[in-house]
């Protein structure tokens, strides 16, 4: 239910900030895509979600309407026509497509929200560089690759930006606002406005590896992975430290198996590979025999711990 909260108070105050941006594309129709889709879309501005494959485009409709669906019950429980309406204009604002530079052809901002893979987003900028408008924003939802290696392929460097979302979006308030090396004052602007127009709260950070978030979370997620791997504590009790010892509301070993093991040995093997000499990005033995082994946390039914399979 607080869930619901969060995503209320996001509607009702995005209409208090006004955006020049009223047409975004999202490219990436999945959890993350289409969740920046959904909080677009209730913010007012038209949007087109792109993604190559139709039945994920399926999916991401059938799931944005059933999240609009609980909203309206929690914003408008006392009127429910009122709910009615909010969800169907919402819906109505955003068309899907399958073809990154149509779906670009005249948008004021586009955000990629696709695999965390530098070549596929630089074959993919390179076709939007060119068939989006020149006024448009280019923008990547990356959270661990350099904004400044993925612009280094478009002509519009000074209109492109990092802005990073958490999942699951219409819940989470936080939004990152990247600063390329080349992105322009107006640019960097504009992409705070429009954060604040969908309802996020907005930070900025360089371009520094992983940004604010994760530049914090993931080394310590892999200390506590390397205390564990040297015998220092059990799982639980580094957990349970955590907890109750610094306020967290996850231990790191349960936040590792949340997000998947494989997430985080993939950003550590990426950082390594760009800064070699920095300790904290040093590889993990435990991480990557439990990777090998397919236990991925929560999703495979085993990390640091084991879990029951949720009854259908």
């Amino acid at each position: 239910m607080s869930q619901f909260r969060v995503i209320a108070r996001n509607f009702s105050s995005s209409s208090a900030v006004q955006s020049a941006i009223k047409n975004v594309t999202i490219i990436g129709g999945g959890l993350m895509g289409s969740g920046i889709a959904q909080v677009a879309a209730q913010a007012g501005q038209n949007v087109t979600l792109v993604d190559v494959s139709s039945d994920v485009l399926a999916k991401a409709q059938k799931s944005i309407s059933t999240n609009l669906g609980r909203v309206a019950k929690k914003v408008y429980k006392d009127n429910p026509q009122e709910g009615e309406k909010f969800v169907t204009e919402a819906l109505g604002r955003i068309k899907t497509a399958t073809d990154p530079a149509e779906g670009a052809k005249n948008s004021d901002l586009v955000v990629e929200a696709i695999v965390e893979n530098l070549d596929v987003k630089h074959k993919l900028f390179k076709q939007l560089d060119a068939a989006a408008p020149a006024h448009a924003i280019l923008a990547s939802n990356t959270s661990s690759l350099s904004i400044n290696e993925i612009s280094s392929v478009v002509k519009r460097k000074d209109k492109f930006g990092g802005l990073h979302f958490f999942n699951p979006v219409p819940v989470m308030r936080l939004l990152e606002v990247v600063r390329g090396a080349e992105t322009s004052e107006e640019t960097y602007t504009s992409m705070m406005t429009w954060g604040k127009s969908v309802g996020k709260t907005c930070i900025t950070c360089k371009d520094t590896p992983g940004f604010v978030v994760n530049r914090l979370l993931v080394p310590y997620i892999c200390e506590a992975i390397r205390l564990f791997e040297r015998g220092d504590a059990s799982a639980r009790d580094i957990d349970i430290a955590m907890k109750l010892g610094a306020g967290y509301p996850m231990g790191p070993l349960e936040l590792a198996d949340y997000v998947g093991l494989d997430t985080n040995k993939f950003i550590l093997d990426g950082w390594h590979k760009k800064y070699p000499n920095e300790p904290l990005f040093s590889p993990i033995p435990l991480l990557n025999k439990l990777v090998a082994e397919g236990k991925l946390g929560v999703k495979t039914g085993e990390g640091f711990y084991k879990y029951e399979k949720k009854q259908k």
